[in-house]
């Protein structure tokens, strides 16, 4: 077996949902996850509404979430297992099969940590989702910036933008900033001459003063707010 790492794990098991109408891509997930010693699965549903019921039976640390399902589609669902009064602990990975989905916008207000494309690699499923467990956002290389400036930019309201961040300091915006482009807590501190335990100190007072459920969150309010533009 397998671990990040290579040596025995110490602590508890990630432990992971698969969301999918299609046995095959839960059975392929399942094959993958099993094998490392780090994660376990610990249920499977095939639409929106039994991911739900799952999700509230065994209390997952990340739900890998597809978006097209029967009944309740996935955006619909993390929603409902976002909003749920004692499971707000469990991170949601959107899984896509599609760069141009206009549904992972919707997904990621709906309160979802991240997502990732469907033909990723075992490595990249894996690191995926180990940073969504750690509580960090995961926004795929290929569709990150595009895609989320795309939709956001039908929805802002630049009026109110200045309204909204008026909380945050000056220090705040700029880490927001950084943060809206996918800087780590590292790269912000080197960024701004920081260490990183200021750096996420930050970050975290950002989030709070917010209301962002995670760092996704964070990014989709850079876009919103103006403070990050496609190009940035």
């Amino acid at each position: 077996m397998n671990t990040a790492s290579g040596s025995p794990s110490t602590t508890a098991p990630i432990k992971v949902l698969l969301a999918d109408d299609e046995k095959l891509v839960r059975s392929g997930f399942k094959l993958l996850l099993d094998v490392e010693d780090d994660i376990t699965v610990v249920g499977e549903a095939t639409n929106g509404a039994e991911a739900v019921e799952r999700a509230r039976a065994t209390h997952p640390d990340v739900v890998l979430m597809d978006i097209r399902m029967p009944k309740v589609d996935g955006i619909q669902a993390t929603a409902q297992i976002t909003e749920m009064r004692g499971l707000e602990s469990i991170r949601i990975l959107i899984l896509t099969t599609y760069d141009t989905d206009a549904y992972v916008f919707e997904a990621l207000q709906a309160g979802a940590s991240g997502f990732l494309l469907k033909d990723a690699g075992p490595a990249e499923l894996l690191h995926a989702i180990r940073v969504i467990a750690a509580g960090e956002a995961l926004l795929a290389p290929r569709i990150t910036r595009r895609l989320i400036s795309q939709f956001t930019a039908r929805r802002t309201a630049a009026n109110a933008a200045e309204d909204r961040l008026a909380v945050l300091t000056a220090r705040e915006r700029e880490v927001l900033a950084l943060v809206g482009r996918g800087l780590s807590n590292d790269e912000i501190g080197a960024e701004l001459f920081l260490s990183p335990a200021t750096a996420r100190t930050h970050v975290s007072h950002a989030m709070a003063k917010l209301a962002a459920r995670d760092r996704a969150q964070l990014v989709v309010i850079a876009y919103q707010t103006g403070l990050v533009s496609p190009d940035a």
